[in-house]
């Protein structure tokens, strides 16, 4: 099961440099959070959880795996991009296809950087990128409502029904994730890989000076985005390539601590596009390896064991499961088991974040 966030944003506001610093950092720390490259501008991360190094240590692993985002580097994009300004037909397909938004947004002044629009004003600068964006939905959805129309069939009302609310908040100038719908026409919504339905984390771009006490505009965005019940996070694409470069883990961490941070922005970054993407993790753990995975949060037993191979799914009897604190606090599984933490869950267990599993399964 892979997940992607795209990064998108303006012209000049920070975003290849954030990616090219998550790939220097990643490239780096290869041996604690993998990234590889696919394309130029395609990368897999790995996503930062101490948890995972505690469970290592006790279970004596071999092997650490954390659990992997994709980032994708979009083009930026510009005024006039659903018409196909600049790159706009290839943006827009590129983020058609992710699960998730980081939208970059610039918070800084800076004379020898080019504002595209001529002065900062983030809420604005956001604004431009999610009409254009809201402008290709409206050209999906109504593209989609002439071929309904055509039909004769009582079985699309649901669908139908949809297609007309959705045009409306558009045209309204809502983005669609705000927009609540009844499941049967929510259905229609995922099959339409609809842009503005997406979850969106707003990362604000910041000089060196204001990463730790932000500044007027980061304010603004930190409201914009709750207004929308989104996130927002702040970083300084410069700081975060000057600890990329830095081999020394004592230094770098020397240095992240005297900015006034408990971590670097990047680790926030990867961190925060996965919680927008509503995932929990699971764990396991043994003298081989101690790896993270990935899946849904309200996915049951069953689908969990799938994400490891899906064998695990179709044979599926049940989990031995221990929580990541009673796995801490009893010194691993076999202290948990005496203790009476171990639990035998069955089909319908709901996963909870920080899940210790050992599945049981039939071939």
């Amino acid at each position: 099961m892979g997940f992607n966030c795209g990064i998108v944003g303006l012209p000049n506001v920070g975003k290849s440099t954030l990616f090219n610093a998550l790939t220097q950092t990643a490239a780096a720390q290869a041996m604690n959070y993998p990234f590889c490259t696919i394309e130029p501008n395609i990368g897999i991360v790995g996503v930062p959880d101490p948890r995972l190094f505690n469970l290592a240590r006790i279970a004596k692993s071999a092997k650490i795996i954390p659990t992997q985002l994709e980032i994708i580097d979009i083009a930026g994009l510009v005024k006039g991009a659903s018409d196909g300004e600049g790159l706009g037909n290839q943006f827009l397909g590129h983020i058609r296809s992710t699960d998730a938004i980081l939208h970059i947004v610039r918070c800084f002044e800076n004379s020898d950087i080019t504002h595209v629009h001529g002065n900062v004003d983030p809420i604005r600068d956001i604004e431009v990128v999610e009409t254009e964006l809201m402008l290709a939905d409206l050209e999906s959805l109504k593209k989609k409502q002439l071929v309904v129309a055509k039909k004769n069939n009582p079985e699309l009302t649901a669908e139908k029904s949809f297609l007309a609310k959705s045009i409306d908040w558009l045209e309204a100038g809502k983005m669609l994730s705000q927009l609540s719908l009844p499941k049967d026409e929510e259905i229609f919504a995922s099959s339409m890989h609809l842009i503005t339905k997406k979850p969106i984390l707003y990362v604000c771009n910041v000089n060196e000076s204001d990463v730790a006490t932000e500044n007027h505009w980061t304010k603004k965005v930190t409201e914009f985005a709750r207004s929308r019940n989104f996130g927002s996070i702040v970083v300084s694409a410069a700081i975060e390539s000057e600890i990329a470069i830095m081999d020394d883990e004592i230094e770098k961490n020397e240095y992240i601590t005297s900015l006034g941070l408990v971590e670097s922005g990047l680790s926030r970054v990867i961190r925060g596009g996965y919680d927008i993407l509503n995932l929990v993790t699971f764990f396991t753990a043994g003298p081989q390896e101690s790896r993270a995975w990935t899946t849904q949060k309200n996915a049951k037993a069953p689908a969990a064991a799938g994400v490891i191979h899906t064998d695990f799914e179709r044979g599926f009897i049940c989990a031995e499961t221990i929580s990541y604190d009673d796995y801490i606090a009893f010194e691993g599984e076999a202290g948990a088991k005496a203790a009476g933490k171990m639990r035998l869950e069955g089909k319908e267990y709901v996963v909870n974040d920080g899940d210790v599993f050992h599945f049981r399964f039939n071939i």
